[in-house]
């Protein structure tokens, strides 16, 4: 389970789909627990939906692609399924084991699954296509792992108005701090800013991957949160932010707080909280029969 977007401005078209990979498998390293403990407080709010699309039931078999710290799986398991939990990040496979117990949890790229064909009759993957190199072979082999007639959910995150994650992005660019060197701004799934309809975007991939009775859902919610943690929230267990973060020296740092605190301040909920808008976009198709 993953999720971030948009801290960059800097085009992706520099970065092939092994070289994003790679940055995304190294970026992940020392940030599992940090990311559970902060970020993942953010992506679990989609846990249930991504199940109910996914017809997620007792006895599904079902495959938790990209799983992070395994808090989908974990409420697949409640639900009484059959779960295999998959994440490239060695960390983030092996705190999804610890932390539910019983769970069976592999390293492997999705790209990659060591699975038969059709050995799933469920696949979810919460905000990880946005972490793919090249969506489109993802899809494929999700869609090859799963049954005929079973059913496909993921999420990703919408563009605008995506307050939670852009106030780092526009602090940053706000400052005139050069964004550095060697650091992708997100997946090709996002990073093309301009698109003027990602849902239909989003729906567009999952039919080219031969899916179908395809439907993507824009889902809302606010993130009530201290800025002050949402801030090592990002830095701590994000890997583009984080990235981003360690290459500024102490002067390009602080301008590019304060700019965040102005911009989070914007959004006060009082008691020293903020509350932010989250857009998401959840899609679900059927493999057909």
């Amino acid at each position: 389970m993953r999720g971030h977007r948009g801290e960059t401005r800097t085009a992706m078209t520099t970065w092939d789909a092994e070289s994003f990979d790679e940055f995304e498998r190294t970026g992940w390293s020392g940030r599992a627990d940090a990311y559970r403990a902060g970020f993942g407080r953010l992506t679990i709010r989609l846990a249930e939906p991504l199940l109910d699309a996914a017809g997620v039931t007792a006895g599904t078999r079902v495959l938790d692609a990209g799983c992070g710290p395994g808090p989908v799986a974990a409420a697949a398991l409640e639900r009484g399924a059959k779960v295999t939990a998959v994440d490239a990040s060695p960390e983030m496979a092996e705190l999804a084991g610890r932390t539910h117990p019983g769970l069976d949890t592999r390293v492997a790229l999705l790209t990659e699954l060591p699975f038969p064909d059709g050995e799933f009759s469920a696949v979810v993957g919460n905000f990880v296509i946005n972490h793919l190199g090249d969506p489109a072979a993802g899809l494929a082999e999700l869609r090859r792992v799963l049954a005929p007639g079973g059913r496909l959910a993921l999420t990703c995150w919408e563009k605008e108005p995506m307050r939670a994650l852009a106030l780092f992005g526009e602090a940053l660019a706000e400052s005139g701090v050069p964004y550095p060197a060697g650091v992708p701004q997100a997946g090709p799934f996002l990073a093309d800013s301009t698109a003027p309809d990602r849902p239909s975007a989003f729906h567009g991939l999952l039919a080219d991957a031969g899916f179908a009775d395809a439907d993507v859902e824009t889902v809302s919610w606010l993130h009530r949160v201290d800025p002050d943690q949402w801030w090592t929230d990002l830095v701590t267990g994000t890997p583009l932010t984080g990235t981003v973060v360690s290459r500024l020296d102490a002067a390009s740092y602080a301008a590019v707080r304060r700019i965040y605190d102005r911009k989070a301040a914007a959004h006060a909920v009082g008691d020293g909280f903020v509350a932010l808008p989250v857009v998401a976009l959840l899609g679900s198709a059927t493999r057909p029969a």
